[in-house]
């Protein structure tokens, strides 16, 4: 009998995947690729909302978790997938400056925020108000850890590249049994796919669709994540990530013209130089009203799990999200009652 069961293998799959091997317990995660949230996802990282200038939820704690991670990740694996970057908050005013100050003056934010306005010109962006650095930032490369990560479960055989088919899980009291394996636990990590999962798809994960570019600008010369109305990501040879829009109406993974002009709109207000569009992505984020995390027993089936609801953070959270699930399961840690799903109790 194995340990567990895992459906779904974006960015909180992976993690309990990786929890559960350095735990030393017993796997298979079965995926289908239909959710790309994770492949087309920023990566970034960020302890700070900075449309409000407010800290990002346990924030020290989140990075602090995903530091050791994804260190550990890119030793197993050879490679680099954890990028340190700062994040330049471009200032449009002086009544923006004063309102980072004030900011950077309460505690929580003060190991985040730099109190320096920095005032380096970089080509095709005007900026005469300066930006503000925000610390202890930098992005993933979630594409390369999927692709990667997944290849390293195949290899050892804990990889089944498939459909799950809710009507073949049946349920004990001490196990469940999918086709011909059996597993103490089964954790469903699938994203926005949960809306299929019978078991879970009563809890209010409202997705929203984000749309992104690559674009290639010759001109423009950045060695920083720069936010505006957009961010704008350096990936070499003047290609940068630009992104990302926020549609809660459109659940598809299909490109739009109008996310499209947005983009494109945004970027034209900010960049002085030409670019050229190299590809254009979409996906759907699993985000949650309440801005927390979906995780927990399911109320009538003990073995039955979630771990769901990581946003727009994924990268961030995934990490410090698994472990906490681990721990409720394996040492009956209670859950942090804002992430656990009994606030969402079947009436």
């Amino acid at each position: 009998m194995l340990d567990y069961i895992i459906v779904g293998s974006g960015l909180a799959g992976i993690a309990f995947a990786e929890t559960l091997l350095q735990n030393k317990k017993s796997f298979v995660i079965f995926d289908n690729h239909s959710q790309n949230s994770t492949r087309i996802a920023g990566g970034l990282y960020n302890p700070v909302i900075l449309k409000r200038f407010s800290e990002v939820w346990n924030a020290e704690q989140q990075l602090q978790i995903a530091d050791d991670f994804y260190k550990k990740i890119e030793e197993k694996l050879s490679l680099q997938v954890d990028f340190k970057l700062p994040i330049y908050r471009k200032f449009f005013s002086v009544e923006e400056q004063n309102n980072w100050f004030m900011a950077s003056d309460k505690r929580n934010l003060a190991p985040f925020l730099s109190i320096t306005i920095i005032q380096k010109k970089y080509s095709s962006i005007d900026s005469p108000f300066g930006y503000g650095e925000v610390l202890h930032t930098g992005f993933v490369d979630t594409v390369v850890l999927l692709e990667k990560y997944q290849e390293y479960l195949q290899e050892m055989n804990l990889f089944a590249e498939s459909t799950f088919d809710y009507d073949q899980l049946q349920i004990f009291n001490d196990n469940i049994t999918y086709q011909n394996i059996k597993a103490k636990h089964i954790v469903f990590a699938e994203g926005f796919g949960m809306h299929a999962n019978p078991f879970f798809n009563y809890l209010p994960l409202d997705g929203t669709k984000g749309e992104l570019f690559i674009i290639k600008a010759p001109e423009l010369n950045i060695d920083v994540i720069v936010n505006t109305s957009v961010f704008i990501l350096p990936l070499g040879n003047h290609l940068f990530k630009v992104g990302a829009t926020y549609n809660w109406a459109d659940k598809t993974n299909t490109t739009t013209e109008e996310g499209k002009q947005e983009l494109t709109d945004r970027l034209r207000e900010i960049l002085t130089c030409d670019f050229e569009i190299i590809e254009h992505f979409a996906g759907v984020r699993p985000t949650v009203k309440d801005r927390r995390p979906l995780l927990g027993t399911h109320p009538l089936h003990k073995n039955l799990l979630i771990l769901n609801g990581l946003g727009t953070r994924g990268v961030m959270l995934a990490p410090a999200m698994a472990i906490d699930l681990y721990h409720f399961i394996e040492n009956g840690k209670p859950l942090d009652r804002t992430i656990d799903i009994k606030r969402y109790a079947i009436s």
